[in-house]
């Protein structure tokens, strides 16, 4: 059974990316959580990842220690994670990279923390641009893909999963989008995994 190592649910968005997607596939996998932010964090994580990071994917003697790389690893087991257009499924290989390389001062700024309420009306025109961004993509996949289901391009996919940290981002500082958005982050906050996720970090911060 495949094992991936992540950081707290509370906080780390790359790890909730791989988790996602690999939980929505249905592939039976061990979860190991190691605290973020200890004087041993790190220590622990080099036991499971050569990067000293999470995520880490764990396979038999393969061992993946990269989000977006996970999540690859993991669609060629169940390849209905990327669209089955060639031109749907190359854009969604971009702004999943471009999600994974980019958006730097959303993520400085606005950093995930899902059990807290933070609304924020003092952005920087940098990460104003970053939200702009992004709801354009969404936008514009959504206008194109509502037909073929409530996802970025119908069905569920890796795009979904790389931006799903944006989803508690946006509900924690109460970012105001058009209608579109806000129905892509209601479809994906109701899903069980991403409720599973978010019991999780409740239970975390409760300790």
């Amino acid at each position: 059974m495949m094992k991936i190592v992540i950081g707290d649910h509370n906080y780390s968005s790359w790890s909730l990316r791989p988790w996602l997607a690999l939980k929505q596939t249905g592939i039976p996998f061990e979860e190991i959580c190691l605290r973020l932010r200890e004087s041993r964090t790190r220590e622990e994580i080099l036991k499971y990842s050569p990067s000293g990071k999470v995520p880490c994917l764990i396979d038999g003697t393969t061992v993946v220690w990269d989000s977006l790389a996970i999540c690859e690893y993991v669609a060629e087991q169940s390849p209905t994670l990327w669209p089955s257009d060639r031109k749907a499924r190359a854009e969604a290989r971009a702004i999943s990279c471009e999600m994974h390389s980019g958006f730097g001062a959303l993520r400085s700024s606005m950093p995930m923390e899902i059990v807290s309420s933070r609304p924020y009306d003092a952005r920087t025109a940098e990460v104003e641009a970053d939200i702009a961004r992004i709801v354009s993509i969404w936008e514009s996949c959504r206008l194109r893909y509502a037909q073929d289901g409530p996802f970025l391009y119908g069905n569920f996919s890796i795009a979904d999963a790389m931006f799903s940290p944006v989803v508690w981002r946006f509900l924690t500082y109460a970012v105001e989008l058009p209608p579109a958005s806000r129905a892509w982050i209601e479809t994906m906050r109701l899903l069980p995994a991403m409720q599973e996720w978010r019991d999780a970090a409740l239970a975390e911060m409760a300790r």
